[in-house]
């Protein structure tokens, strides 16, 4: 079938629409809500990697960054038309409401979209989710899904999960979508490149200033504004070890789950008794003796290795949204005197708590910051001996075995993971580069381990974005042109079902029960009262 995106372009009746749409393979239309980085993402994949999605609608509350953002992936040299351009989600709510009434009356209406790509703050997402559900969209939200385990029932629950979801969904787990991680997974599950999986050791290098700029300055840095850096991190790291080592669905083996989820972890550098000397009472970088020695500047680290080289985007764009057009306007050094502005901003005793946490404190000291969430965590998960349980059939890897995960914020690798994986005949070391296997009949030949390089992938998470991305659109189009049901879509495009979503992010909020309360959590007995919990609602 050819594509007619010209139907898009108008407004047509129902009946013309539906019309010239059996006639044509038509692609998934996407309102992106939130123009930041992960929105940025999601949309560039599509244009550079050719997917098959139209990035329809834009939906953010800073003009400066919604006006970029559809000039680059939705209008581009044109002006906005209605149903393109909105400055809340609840703007566009109201739209698409009056949209759907005008077009039942048979009135000549644009085409509306057939999902959502929410990256919009984490806390926000419950209700955005349950806003949007009498519309019936396919989802794809960014991870992590919600910041408490009740909001992500309610969610789970409203998306039908505790039954048959009548719409794709897909979260924000990209390492199972990357290159180097399919590769991965094919050498151990497929190509069974060291036998039966026996360990793991997993580790998310958050990298020192990455860590300093998000969780010690900025929106994820308490976890009463946002949530554990173990959730809003590395959600998608405990997914990963749960991808390689439970769910297995898709070589016909049911889930085997760990027993046992234990955590212990701390905030180890970012607090006031680790605050040198030399810093005096200062609590903002521009007001402080000890800056120009000190690791941590944020005048050195924003502006002077930063601006001054002409980095204007990421992290710079997130301190002033609309550095670009300020710059562009008035020029390098008054763009450098508002972002200094904005970095010399601090508060005292005396400003209230509301105000303190309702924005983010980028020249403020990172001794001297409100934070709360671990900077150095280690999550283990122990599994029984499982291989006869299901069905008296024997299937590999059910055998006894434990994954440690460590998630460290000081290292110089920024969210390049490592690890290493030991089987029965061999051991894989991988980072984010290359991939070694190595037997054990190769005794004494280290040199005759076999090493793999997969290739390199655009966008971030190592082409985990765009992987990501191509899976929701795929498995959407299958289903608006009536070739797979959403459950097939769901299982060949997207590969992780809403339910796999949800108890990866449950095996977070269980570690850190065990971390919080220094025990170790018995996982099946957890996640059978949980789900006890979830048929009540």
């Amino acid at each position: 079938m050819a594509e007619a995106s010209h139907i898009d372009a108008e407004r047509l009746t129902t009946s013309e629409r539906t019309r010239l749409c059996s006639a044509v393979r038509r692609k998934p239309r996407f309102l992106v809500i939130g123009a930041g980085q992960r929105g940025t993402a999601y949309a560039s994949a599509v244009g550079r990697e050719g997917l098959p999605a139209i990035i329809a609608a834009i939906a953010d509350p800073i003009r400066s960054k919604r006006i970029s953002f559809g000039k680059k992936y939705i209008w581009k040299d044109g002006a906005p038309r209605e149903d393109q351009d909105f400055d809340s989600w609840q703007q566009f709510l109201t739209y698409e409401r009056s949209r759907r009434e005008a077009e039942a009356t048979g009135e000549k209406v644009y085409t509306g979209v057939d999902g959502i790509i929410l990256c919009t703050q984490d806390q926000t997402h419950k209700g955005i989710l349950q806003a949007f559900g009498p519309l019936k969209l396919h989802v794809l939200c960014e991870k992590p899904i919600a910041t408490t385990l009740q909001d992500c029932q309610d969610i789970y629950v409203g998306l039908g999960g505790a039954k048959s979801p009548d719409k794709v969904f897909s979260t924000g787990h990209v390492l199972r979508y990357s290159p180097h991680n399919m590769l991965l997974r094919k050498l151990l599950l497929e190509d069974r490149a060291i036998g039966e999986l026996v360990s793991v050791e997993h580790t998310e290098p958050v990298g020192w200033f990455h860590f300093s700029h998000s969780y010690v300055r900025g929106n994820w840095r308490k976890e009463s504004i946002a949530a554990p850096s173990l959730l809003c991190k590395s959600c998608h790291d405990i997914d990963f070890i749960l991808w390689l080592l439970c769910y297995k669905t898709d070589f016909g083996e049911p889930a085997h789950m760990p027993s046992l989820v234990s955590s212990v972890g701390n905030l180890s550098v970012f607090t006031k008794r680790r605050k040198p000397k030399a810093a005096g009472n200062a609590t903002n970088c521009f007001s402080c003796s000890h800056e120009h020695s000190c690791d941590w500047s944020a005048k050195k680290m924003y502006i002077e290795k930063l601006y001054d080289k002409g980095h204007k985007d990421f992290p710079v764009c997130v301190i002033v949204p609309d550095i670009e057009e300020i710059t562009a306007k008035a020029g390098t050094e008054h763009g450098r005197a508002v972002l200094t502005q904005i970095l010399s901003s601090d508060y005292n005793g005396s400003t209230p708590r509301a105000t303190i946490e309702s924005k983010q404190w980028y020249g403020r000291c990172v001794w001297e910051s409100d934070n709360d969430v671990l900077d150095d965590q280690i999550v283990t998960l122990t599994w029984d001996d499982d291989s006869y349980s299901v069905s008296d059939k024997e299937f590999p890897d059910r055998g006894p075995k434990t994954a440690i995960f460590h998630m460290v914020a000081f290292t110089e690798a920024q969210c390049e993971r490592r690890g290493k994986i030991s089987g029965t005949h061999g051991e894989i070391q991988y980072d984010s580069k290359e991939i070694r296997v190595y037997n054990f009949d190769k005794f004494l030949q280290p040199e005759a381990a076999k090493i793999f390089t997969p290739l390199k992938a655009a966008g971030g998470h190592g082409g985990g974005d765009g992987g990501l991305m191509n899976g929701f659109s795929m498995a959407v189009e299958a289903v608006i042109n009536g070739e797979l049901s959403v459950e097939q879509a769901q299982a060949k495009y997207v590969g992780c079902t809403l339910k796999e979503a949800f108890m990866s992010h449950a095996m977070v909020f269980a570690a850190e029960e065990a971390r919080l309360g220094r025990k170790i959590v018995d996982w099946q007995d957890w996640w059978a009262k949980l789900e006890q919990r979830l048929l009540s609602q």
